[in-house]
């Protein structure tokens, strides 16, 4: 898969990146389709969207915000794929008010859920959205990152307060809405009836790391892309990574 974005950010992305290829390729396989349609609630500008509709996919995306759907047509037509993507203002809470139930191949629910009023209606929305053996792609924010990073900071009060605040915020002036342990994930993917297929720790290093060294220093880069995925399957780095990813589908669309 094209890498959508600039080499230090790809560190943010490269492990979901690869996680989703194969779902599509093993989906591509099974479906006997080289076309899938592909829904990405919340998301936004299209950092997952155009890549993935420059792969040949039909990409619908749901975003609340005007401004980000704006710049996900313009980016959209630049590639030249426009007439694959498609933008409507929506929210996972009244999904089915702008997309179709049991429509989608794959679902993206990517940076969603911690910012949803109620993240178990929003993932049995999600869910609903999917086709027989359909697979979700979920990430959201780990608590486990959050609390590492304020200590590794000194606001270590912070850091002791997000980690017991039942939604793992270190405090009010905390952007984050919500945040989950691997755990709280799975619980909500198999709630909603899907089997989990793999769990990755997304960003485990990669915000802890100075960004003149990844930048400045040969070899950096790849170095510590490889290190990433070697970590992200690894349990005992989910607790520690900023953000968590979950595969999920039917028992074999989600490889279990």
């Amino acid at each position: 898969m094209p890498d959508p974005l600039r080499p230090r950010a790809s560190l943010r992305t490269a492990v979901v990146w690869e996680v989703l290829q194969d779902a599509l390729d093993r989906r591509v396989k099974a479906t006997g389709r080289q076309a899938l349609d592909v829904l990405d609630t919340g998301g936004g500008s299209g950092n997952f969207a155009v890549p993935l509709a420059r792969l040949g996919h039909r990409v619908t995306v749901v975003d609340p915000s005007p401004n980000a759907l704006f710049a996900l047509e313009r980016r959209a037509a630049e590639a030249g794929v426009a007439d694959r993507v498609r933008g409507v203002q929506g929210d996972v809470h009244g999904l089915f008010d702008v997309a179709e139930r049991g429509a989608y191949d794959v679902v993206l629910c990517h940076g969603v859920l911690e910012y949803v009023d109620d993240p178990a209606e929003g993932m049995t929305n999600v869910v609903a959205a999917l086709r027989p053996e359909g697979v979700l792609s979920l990430l959201a924010a780990g608590l486990g990152g959050a609390v590492l990073a304020r200590a590794l900071a000194g606001h270590f009060k912070e850091a002791r307060q997000a980690l017991h605040d039942p939604d793992g915020r270190w405090g009010d002036g905390d952007p984050v809405p919500r945040r989950f342990t691997a755990e709280q994930l799975t619980a909500l993917v198999e709630g909603a009836g899907l089997t989990v297929g793999a769990v990755h720790g997304v960003r485990v290093f990669a915000d802890l790391v100075p960004g003149v060294l990844v930048d400045t220093e040969p070899g950096a880069l790849e170095a510590l892309l490889k290190l990433e995925e070697a970590a992200a399957e690894l349990s005992a780095f989910h607790s520690v990574a900023t953000q968590l990813h979950v595969l999920g589908g039917t028992r074999e669309a989600a490889g279990a």
